[in-house]
């Protein structure tokens, strides 16, 4: 008698999910979770780091965390990278988690560099700087604990970049296509606020203002320009490389973060971004805010416009979650 051959159950493909949402998610790779750890690892350091002192100036310690204000800003992005960590240890969302830290790495490798100019290679051309919202000569400069625990933050979120980037092609993630009607749109509008993200980062966000001076003999009013902070490719040496890498990696990651599938990815890696840009922008804000010689400056309050601008691209891609039918 002849056997019937026993019927095998096929598992779908994950190259194509049904319409809407359709999200499958595959077995998590072991890198995404060590991206998760070292995200985690970033935000506990990156909390810690602006209580202590951070740099000592002509014998004046600064610190990152003057008032609740500066507190809550300097610990914004430990916050996401905490709560994005936490994602990819669950490893429920994975490649959303691995955009964020992709991205959020590779604008990390600039800031890094202006990080260890400060602390390290500052002195070797002294100049007028703000650091902690404070405006300093920087003559002499010693790290403070604070320094060396952003540093090793900024280390560690590299490395989960450097760990995102390996274990994209190792995880399968993808969807109905929801966002693919957008895209196009989405990339546009991103690269906009990339170009002028740039621009607006190419000048101090708080900067001293024009004295006007009379002359008591003549009467002539005269204007006379003071020495302001150092601008992000004014800065010699390692930070004029890292205001290089920085202001490439904004536009390289504007064009990319839109591009990316699925359309969880796009949000991670559009949230990394309004992440970075809306803390630098909340800085310039704050350093205006707490010192009388420094006034907010036009490229700051376009710093915080594309921030913004950021936020919503964010938000858009995160509530095309219904799929055609």
């Amino acid at each position: 008698m002849r056997r019937t051959p026993s019927a095998r159950r096929v598992a779908p493909h994950p190259g194509t999910p049904p319409p809407g949402e359709g999200l499958i998610v595959g077995a998590v790779p072991r890198g995404a979770r060590i991206t998760g750890v070292l995200l985690v690892l970033a935000a506990l350091a990156g909390a810690a780091a602006p209580f202590p002192t951070y740099l000592v100036v002509g014998g004046e310690e600064l610190s990152s965390a003057n008032g609740l204000g500066s507190a809550l800003i300097a610990l914004l992005v430990p916050a996401v990278h905490l709560a994005v960590g936490v994602v990819l240890l669950r490893g429920a969302v994975p490649k959303f988690g691995l955009a964020y830290a992709g991205v959020t790495g590779t604008l990390g490798v600039g800031l890094l560099m202006i990080e260890l100019y400060r602390g390290s290679s500052s002195t070797a051309r002294p100049g007028i700087e703000v650091l902690a919202g404070e405006r300093v000569l920087t003559s002499g400069v010693e790290a403070g604990p604070g320094w060396v625990l952003g540093v090793v933050a900024l280390a560690l979120t590299v490395l989960a970049g450097v760990a995102a980037i390996a274990s994209w092609g190792r995880t399968v993630m993808v969807d109905g296509g929801a966002l693919d009607p957008v895209r196009s749109g989405l990339a546009g509008a991103a690269v906009l606020l990339g170009v002028a993200t740039v621009l607006a980062l190419s000048l101090p966000a708080a900067d001293v203002p024009d004295r006007l001076v009379t002359d008591p003999t003549t009467g002539l009013q005269t204007v006379v320009t003071q020495e302001g902070p150092q601008a992000l490719l004014e800065r010699p040496g390692l930070a004029l490389m890292g205001g290089l890498l920085l202001a490439g990696a904004v536009v390289l990651c504007s064009v990319v973060a839109p591009s990316l599938r699925p359309r969880l990815a796009a949000v991670g890696g559009l949230l990394a971004v309004a992440v970075t840009v809306l803390v630098a922008a909340l800085t310039g804000l704050r350093d205006a805010a707490a010192s009388d010689e420094l006034e907010w400056t036009v490229p700051g309050a376009g710093l915080l416009v594309t921030g913004l601008g950021y936020a919503v691209l964010t938000a858009l891609a995160w509530r095309l979650r219904r799929g055609r039918s």
